[in-house]
């Protein structure tokens, strides 16, 4: 069983925001898999269904950003998922608008929804899907550039990358991460 989170904040007004790209993924792998409508449960949007004969958990907490931990470790206990099994797709700032990156475990990289789960699941040794969405302008708060929305080049961009990020979502369910790297990692700014 995989438990897959996509990381966002559930207010409509953050709803086309660059940090609500782990939404969007989450939601057009949800829609593509045809999983049964979500419910609310573990302070989340939470439906169940299959791909490619393997069980899965899609999740998209409704606790805000900084603490998406709460209902990813909630979720992961009812299940009894491991870290092993329990795939983040995010935003990232260091990577170009519709890069992908995806890593078998790692640092929160500066992002507070990956901070918070971190903390609560006690362990950074969990696979992730970064979904690039560029970096802050100069002179830019940070708070700023992610809770923005993108140009209509970049908006182009990023609906290949959701498309891209979850059938990256799908391979490593089916074929494991290694194969899901070698496919769908796409290089990034250094």
């Amino acid at each position: 069983m995989y438990l897959i989170a996509g990381l966002g904040n559930p207010d409509a007004k953050y709803a086309d925001t660059r940090h609500n790209t782990g939404f969007h993924v989450a939601l057009y792998l949800h829609d593509q898999m045809k999983f049964p409508p979500e419910r609310e449960k573990f302070q989340a949007l939470v439906s169940k269904g299959t791909i490619g004969g393997t069980d899965v958990i899609i999740v998209r907490p409704l606790t805000y950003m900084n603490s998406s931990g709460i209902a990813v470790r909630q979720a992961a206990d009812f299940y009894k998922i491991g870290p092993d099994h329990i795939l983040i797709i995010y935003d990232d700032i260091d990577l170009d608008v519709g890069a992908i990156r995806i890593r078998k475990n790692g640092s929160a990289g500066g992002h507070n929804g990956m901070k918070s789960i971190i903390q609560y699941l006690g362990t950074d040794r969990f696979p992730r899907i970064r979904v690039g969405v560029g970096a802050k302008p100069e002179g830019w708060d940070l708070a700023d550039h992610v809770l923005s929305g993108f140009s209509r080049e970049e908006a182009a961009l990023m609906d290949k990358a959701v498309e891209t990020a979850a059938k990256a979502a799908e391979c490593i369910v089916t074929d494991g991460i290694d194969k899901a790297m070698n496919l769908y990692n796409t290089k990034h700014r250094k």
